[in-house]
């Protein structure tokens, strides 16, 4: 086995402080501005990247991320579990009992918010292909992944945003994190199938891929949560707490992430659903759910999202046509169909309008998603930056839009 050397270990030590130090200045600057960590945490790494940084100081950028390929590998393996890491944690926020509770609504709602913004993000890609900027991939891949890409929404964005409105025990609130939970759930299984599509290297047919895929998915959201339920009361009487449940938690995360790896569909989707399960354990303690919280979001979260802005040149690749195509057709998209689903429920039309604003929040879920598309040649960098920036507008824009539209008070239930 191959070890870093002194030099190695000197460099990648030098950009993990760096990373950390500059997200956790910006997140700071980023909530003072009441808004996402995620924001600041972006914007720290197009600063460290070749955007400011490599265009400034090309000789500091070179030094600190360019000229030690090993210590880039080390750096690339950190972001890897961050990445995984930060879908298991999405997922333990998925309450399953509460998609049940909402019902009809919230169904209404996530499927009209996924179907409508899905049929645009597909139709304009697939007819202007050349303009979203497709060149020899496969056009119906590249539409499927834009379609997709349109419908997800990030729920840990929303549930912070509705804390920050006051408004998350509510009914409208309530609504709208059930609707994020269902949209989420289906929206990671159709992106496992669309990389399944891409042959990401599994040994495995595509319809077996697909078929081990579905039922690997029914069986942790129905007996895999149930056999969870009944190991974890003996785990937290048993073992040294929180230490136990949460080494625990972790290794099984790795376990079920390298299963979905090995199916060639991405090793996020096996931390997503093992999170889901996991958390909607009501032996999962919701102490033991914060310190994970707190772990990640504090230094796996923010290594992430700064490694974004290493990757390209924000300035070079951005296109504002393309940025405001993509713009329109996420804003309309969420709107539309979210809005429209609420309208069938029930809600007034302000109402419908800010359960839409609510659904529109992208945030982390959206850059994951383009990363790997662009990591996997479906996606040019030029399109990625356009996805960048579309999360962070609608994140940023998803909370002031909602309190614009709400104008009446809303009675809690």
């Amino acid at each position: 086995m191959e070890n870093l050397s002194h030099q190695d270990v000197v460099n990648l030590f030098l950009q993990l402080a760096a990373m950390l130090l500059l997200a956790r200045v910006f997140a700071e600057i980023a909530q003072r501005f009441k808004q996402p960590a995620v924001v600041g945490e972006l914007l720290a790494g197009i600063l460290l990247g070749p955007t400011i940084l490599g265009t400034l100081v090309p000789d500091l950028h070179e030094y600190l991320f360019m000229s030690n390929p090993s210590a880039n590998l080390a750096l690339d393996g950190f972001v890897q579990i961050a990445v995984v890491l930060l879908l298991f944690i999405a997922g333990l926020e998925v309450e399953l009992h509460l998609v049940w509770s909402q019902g009809k609504s919230a169904l209404n709602i996530s499927l009209l918010g996924l179907i409508v913004p899905f049929a645009l993000g597909f139709v304009f890609p697939y007819y202007f292909s050349d303009f979203f900027g497709l060149a020899d991939g496969d056009k119906m891949l590249f539409s499927l992944f834009m379609g997709t890409a349109m419908s997800i929404t990030a729920l840990p964005v929303v549930v912070r945003i509705l804390m920050d409105l006051d408004l998350f025990k509510t009914k409208m609130g309530m609504l709208i994190v059930a609707s994020a939970m269902v949209n989420d759930i289906i929206g990671w299984l159709i992106f496992s199938v669309i990389l399944s599509f891409m042959g990401k290297g599994s040994s495995l047919s595509l319809f077996q891929t697909i078929g081990i895929t579905l039922a690997f998915t029914f069986f942790m959201l129905t007996l895999g949560k149930i056999i969870i339920n009944k190991v974890l009361p003996w785990i937290n009487k048993k073992l040294a707490w929180p230490g136990g449940v949460l080494s625990l938690s972790m290794a099984f995360c790795f376990l079920a992430a390298a299963f979905t790896e090995w199916l060639g569909i991405h090793a996020i989707f096996g931390a997503f659903l093992l999170g889901v399960a996991l958390g909607d354990s009501e032996h999962m303690s919701e102490r033991a759910k914060e310190i994970v919280h707190q772990f990640i979001n504090n230094i796996f979260a923010p290594l992430f999202f700064v490694s974004i802005g290493l990757k390209i040149n924000f300035f070079t690749n951005f296109e504002l046509m393309l940025t405001l195509a993509v713009l329109v057709i996420s804003f309309a998209g969420k709107i539309i169909g979210s809005g429209y689903g609420a309208s069938r429920g029930g809600f007034s039309f302000k109402e419908s309008l800010a359960v839409g604003f609510g659904m529109n929040a992208r945030g982390a879920m959206e850059i994951i998603l383009g990363l790997i598309a662009l990591e996997n040649g479906l996606i040019d960098e030029k399109l990625f930056v356009a996805l960048v920036i579309m999360a962070i507008i609608t994140s940023m824009s998803s909370g002031p839009l909602m309190k614009w539209a709400l104008k009446t008070d809303i009675k809690k239930t």
